[in-house]
């Protein structure tokens, strides 16, 4: 057997550009909620009250992405040949969990609240709501820099998408805080508060379900969903001296790292196992990089008679 691997300490682009990202939104987060714990004891909002539930799991979650920052870069062991890198998706799976936890959670106070809401304070809830909307769209600021929006994109990793799920959950929480507030000053429409808590509910539950979907299929080891297997597949057979292509796998270590793995039916006459830019294991590596970006690559190159030798043909 002839392979072919990619550096295992490949670490997608700005990762340590996001570990600082993340540190300064832990930083403000944290500032924000101790503010607004304050403040939903002193009024008695509910809305400010799942804001600062919010804040909560984001401080929880914002820490734990850091420290899976930190831990991907772990060089690999024996144990562990492939670093541990998952725990970036790891932690983006967990953000995942608890925002929909507070979602259910605000979704059924709300509904109790429907049937004799409280007075809250309007004007304190006004000052406390543009204070976490400040704090919250600077930590968000920080986080978007200089990369893709929340549109699912590979460029960014996992990790940091589920940390800006979360502030961008909290966003729409303080927005609501500010509607809650306005609404009662100007109207005394006391249902203002579990009304506004069950349309943040509804935001951030189809949200935190697509990314907790999306790092499942990482974890259960899918196919990378910007790479076409088929495609792959093709390219490799096209590759001279390739008869057939078979045990084609793909998947994702962590976010930007993929993985490709098969073996290679080879004509008889084809010099496959001579070094160089003619063989058949460097043209096909060479084809896998151009055509897809995928660096590392185990590839077994053979003939057809040793397919009768394998359990799986």
């Amino acid at each position: 057997m002839v392979t072919r691997m990619g550096d295992h300490r490949h670490e997608y682009g700005g990762a340590a550009s996001d570990r600082r990202r993340l540190g300064w939104a832990l930083a403000i987060i944290s500032v924000v909620l101790l503010a607004e714990a304050l403040g939903a004891a002193l009024t008695g909002s509910l809305a400010l009250l799942a804001d600062v539930g919010h804040l909560v799991t984001d401080v929880l979650g914002l820490a734990a992405a850091l420290l899976a920052t930190v831990l991907a870069q772990r060089p690999p062991t024996h144990a562990r040949t492939y670093g541990l890198g998952r725990a970036e998706v790891l932690a983006a799976a967990l953000n995942a969990l608890v925002l929909l936890v507070v979602g259910a959670v605000v979704a059924g106070r709300a509904v109790l609240r429907l049937a004799a809401a409280p007075p809250v304070a309007g004007v304190p809830l006004l000052a406390l709501g543009a204070l976490g909307l400040v704090g919250n769209l600077a930590a968000l600021a920080v986080l978007t820099r200089a990369g893709p929006g929340l549109d699912g994109s590979h460029q960014r990793g996992l990790n940091l998408r589920g940390a800006l799920l979360e502030v961008a959950s909290d966003v729409l929480g303080s927005l609501a805080v500010l509607g809650v507030a306005l609404v009662t000053l100007t109207t005394g429409w006391r249902l203002a508060d579990p009304v506004a808590s069950l349309v943040i509910a509804a935001l951030i539950v189809p949200r935190a379900l697509a990314l907790l979907r999306e790092a499942a299929h990482v974890l259960l080891e899918g196919t990378p969903r910007e790479v076409d297997t088929t495609e792959v597949d093709r390219v490799l057979r096209t590759v001279p001296g390739v008869r057939e292509v078979h045990d084609l796998h793909l998947w994702t270590i962590t976010s930007g790292r993929h993985v490709v793995s098969a073996h290679l039916v080879v004509e008889e006459e084809t010099r496959s196992l001579r070094c160089g830019d003619a063989s058949v294991l460097d043209a096909a590596a060479t084809a896998l990089r151009r055509h897809f970006g995928l660096t590392h690559s185990t590839l077994q190159v053979e003939h057809a008679e040793h397919a009768d030798h394998e359990h799986t043909c």
